[in-house]
């Protein structure tokens, strides 16, 4: 039989690293005043009060973000605002004419054009009727994609383009969703890592884990997808305990990218896979991860 733990809620153990420290960004609640300072002018996240004029406040939970004169309250939780040139990882949700529909965590559905696709074998040329024939067969409803953003449209919702061969229908993997806020963005978003994994940090906050495979270069165009290949076990439990350490890491609010991961991982490694699923032991595991990441930053 399977152990089930079960603790009250005066017992649950607190995850945050900054609680109590000198630093430690100010939190905001909705309806909280935020300065009667008559010069600050209202951003996103605040708005003035009705009965005084010169009193701003919060209207999302989040931290201040200052400019200048201009005041913002960054929402801890959010919906993905996507920009041009970041990485995500989605979802196809539906497949429409010469388009698929993506969820990529947005606000509203992502769209996928065919002109935005390489075709298998990499060949350059446009778009055929045949083409839109086939549209299921290179990716149906389910399929994970790893796409960059092209543009945003006026309404919000984004066009996605998969020209690069390092884009395309995801195989084999775990999938493991985080506040789209904790992903740092930087140049390179695909990560192979010492421990003998990859994973791709998508800015919308779905990081797609996978055992690293040796690179290709048949050049299919990002099409592919093996669902027969045995996976060892030892990549298994690498997979697993990679997506717990990126599980703890977010839990208390660190920023995630490559060395924070890589640090995590090895500082798991005391503990098996399952232990790393329990608050104490998430908690220990991002603390020596931010002490390691505090140790290369000062050195």
């Amino acid at each position: 039989m399977q152990n089930i733990k079960i603790r009250l809620a005066s017992e649950r153990v607190s995850t945050s690293l900054t609680f109590g420290e000198e630093g430690a960004p100010q939190l905001f609640t909705p309806g909280e005043t935020i300065t009667d300072n008559q010069r600050v002018m209202s951003g996103h996240g605040t708005y003035m009060d009705e009965e005084n004029k010169d009193v701003l406040k919060a209207s999302v939970a989040g931290t201040i973000e200052r400019v200048n004169q201009l005041i913002c309250v960054r929402p801890i939780k959010c919906r993905y605002m996507g920009e041009i040139g970041d990485v995500v990882v989605g979802r196809i949700t539906e497949v429409q004419q010469k388009r698929w529909k993506v969820d990529t965590n947005a606000r509203l559905d992502s769209v996928l054009l065919i002109s935005s696709v390489n075709l298998p074998g990499g060949e350059l040329r446009r778009r055929s009727a045949e083409d839109e024939q086939m549209m299921r067969k290179y990716l149906q409803e389910g399929d994970l994609v790893s796409a960059e953003v092209q543009s945003v449209f006026s309404d919000g919702s984004l066009s996605l383009h998969t020209r690069s061969l390092k884009y395309g229908k995801l195989s084999q993997g775990v999938l493991v969703k985080v506040p789209p806020s904790l992903i740092l963005r930087r140049k390179n978003h695909f990560h192979n890592l010492l421990c003998g994994a990859s994973v791709i940090l998508g800015n919308n906050g779905l990081v797609w884990i996978y055992p690293t495979s040796p690179e290709d270069d048949s050049g299919v165009g990002g099409f592919t997808q093996n669902l027969e290949q045995v996976i060892d076990k030892e990549d298994r439990e690498r997979i697993a305990r990679l997506r717990n350490c990126v599980l703890a890491i977010t839990a208390s609010k660190l920023m995630l990218f490559d060395s924070s991961i890589q640090y995590a991982f090895e500082e798991s490694l005391n503990y098996s896979i399952k232990e790393l699923l329990t608050p104490e032991v998430m908690l220990d595991v991002a603390f020596r991860t931010r002490h390691r990441l505090q140790a290369y930053k000062d050195s």
